[in-house]
């Protein structure tokens, strides 16, 4: 059966889409690894890169030649087929989660609406946790599949964290959805459009979820900080103890694609943050038509560059916690603030509605 013309142009644009994600996305994860070794060393007193390009800033395509052209060493007792299969759905997984992730508003093209957004799924948030929530499984089959012990613990530790803060982190963005009613990440936004006006001042403050739940957002980005295996929770590679953790048996492109994934892995963490608790792509627009279009996703951009920011400067601060005292921290802090936090925000909800 023949597609309309109309059916043709939306799968158009829908490839396009995919298209200009990826080469950003790809684009923003090389850069995000010179950003952080240019951040973390003006940190310590270094320089970082700074001999290939102006400032260093063909240091990622050097690596990422190096990475393609550097000698695979593969282990001979490994499971090969999941030693192989391990790296791919780490970086698999973790470009997925940007299918639903909007990053701007919309415009009309040829009489048709077009969202910048890859799709629009009414579950999106959902969609997005049982993707993530599957990367777990990457880390302890790399592990296991390389037949040695620093790997396995490395992969076993992953699987513990990982579990542990999912807990917390699912439960820390409940009251942004009683809040907005919705698991659609474009609902959401839009539920966050508006300002607030405090009574007797000429203070406007915007409509953002950040102001009403401010202990879920901080539930939610240190949970999200050890799902994504960063200092000071990087327990699964830790190298003091681990060597390289759950990739000590990696080299090359493998081992370049469980880099991408975990650097891929805190943009997916800083858009969600800026979605759920800072009004995505919201901010001033003004000017002609297509900065209405652009602005937003300025915004956006912005917005999940400072939390990234904000990661590269934790791992330049901060030490790494023993184990112990993260499972700790997860179960006995974390958990119960998160249940707490869910049931204020249901009696002030309930409470509102009457």
């Amino acid at each position: 059966m023949a597609l309309s013309s109309d059916t043709l142009f939306l799968l158009g644009v829908a490839v396009v889409k995919v298209v200009v994600v990826l080469l950003v996305l790809l684009t923003a994860i090389a850069y995000i690894v010179w950003l952080e070794r240019k951040l973390v060393a003006h940190i310590q007193s270094r320089w970082g890169p700074y001999r290939v390009g102006p400032y260093g800033l063909m240091q990622p395509m050097a690596d990422g030649l190096k990475f393609l052209f550097k000698e695979d060493i593969v282990p001979l007792e490994v499971d090969r087929f999941v030693y192989w299969l391990a790296p791919f759905l780490s970086f698999t997984l973790a470009m997925l989660t940007f299918a639903v992730i909007p990053f701007g508003g919309s415009f009309k093209l040829f009489g048709h609406e077009i969202y910048l957004q890859i799709a629009d799924l009414n579950v999106g948030l959902l969609y997005i946790f049982a993707v993530t929530s599957l990367g777990v499984y990457s880390i302890a089959l790399a592990g296991w599949s390389s037949n040695s012990k620093y790997p396995l613990f490395g992969g076993l530790r992953s699987s513990a964290q990982m579990i542990s803060y999912e807990l917390s982190l699912g439960l820390a963005v409940v009251g942004t959805l009683m809040i907005s009613g919705s698991l659609s990440l474009r609902d959401i936004v839009n539920s966050q459009t508006g300002t607030w006006h405090l009574a007797g001042t000429n203070t406007f403050l915007p409509h953002w979820n950040i102001f009403v739940q401010p202990v879920g957002f901080i539930v939610y980005f240190i949970a999200a900080i050890a799902e994504t295996n960063r200092i000071p929770f990087d327990l699964p590679e830790g190298e003091t103890e681990l060597v390289g953790g759950y990739h000590t048996e990696y080299s090359s492109f493998k081992f370049a694609m469980f880099f991408m994934a975990e650097y891929a892995n805190m943009v997916t963490v800083s858009c969600i943050a800026t979605l759920l608790f800072f009004g995505g792509w919201h901010g001033p627009v003004f000017g002609p038509a297509w900065l209405h279009v652009l602005l937003p996703v300025f915004w956006f951009a912005l917005k999940v560059f400072c939390f990234l920011f904000f990661y590269i400067w934790t791992r330049g601060t901060l030490p790494r916690f023993r184990y112990d005292q993260l499972m700790a921290f997860g179960w006995k802090f974390l958990l119960p603030v998160a249940l707490l936090n869910i049931l204020a925000t249901s009696f002030v909800v309930a409470w509102i509605g009457t």
